[in-house]
């Protein structure tokens, strides 16, 4: 299977689990997500993740955010928490990943992670009065996506000698969709959660898979 046609199942399972989102349809859920998720670590192996120790990392990843796709299916507070551990290591192996080619420290970095700290921060204000129990381990979780998306400023991917923007644009876009996913469950559920978070994050996925 080439990488555009995992892409594509991906697209089309997820405008399926928009539907079923749409309709309440908790079976046909159970079918498109885990597909659609299943998609993206096939794009990652047509992009050749078993190439190098960076594409390695990478396919960990993907593979525990599939893990964690399916833990959030069901509605509850063990799975939920299960889920976002899932998500955690996900952001970890992301880390692994870019950190894999050496960490060379530069301007641009730098000011990418004071931009991830604003914005953890903003992020946790907002949602801080709706958590209750849940206030450390959002605060874990915000903390591990925010050194994610700064070292994703220094990834270098095969045979790319700087930091791709495929990478950045990817891993931002994996933490502004998480914004949807703590919306829902926090502040306001609704479909419009989904609308917009859903289709980001598998994109963002999507782009990662596509720098190996």
């Amino acid at each position: 299977m080439s990488f555009e046609i995992a892409a594509l199942l991906c697209a089309a399972f997820v405008a399926l689990l928009l539907f079923a989102e749409h309709r309440g349809d908790a079976r046909l859920r159970w079918i498109a997500k885990p597909a659609a998720s299943l998609a993206f670590v096939l794009a990652g192996l047509a992009g050749g993740a078993f190439e190098s120790a960076y594409g390695l990392w990478v396919l960990a990843a993907l593979v525990l955010c599939m893990a964690g796709d399916i833990l959030l299916i069901p509605a509850g507070e063990k799975t939920f928490l299960a889920g976002m551990g899932a998500f955690a290591a996900g952001h970890a192996a992301y880390i692994g990943a870019f950190l894999s080619g050496g960490a060379d420290l530069t301007p641009l970095f730098s000011a990418g992670a004071a931009g991830m700290t604003v914005f953890a921060a903003l992020s946790l204000r907002w949602l801080w009065p709706h958590l209750g129990a849940f206030r450390g381990p959002v605060a874990g979780y915000t903390a591990i996506i925010a050194v994610m998306v700064a070292t994703s400023f220094l990834a270098a991917p095969p045979a790319r000698p700087t930091p791709s923007l495929l990478v950045i644009a990817g891993a931002v876009g994996f933490a502004i969709s998480d914004l949807a996913v703590a919306r829902d469950k926090f502040v306001a559920q609704g479909f419009i959660n989904r609308v917009w978070g859903l289709p980001l994050y598998y994109g963002a996925q999507l782009m990662l898979a596509a720098s190996v």
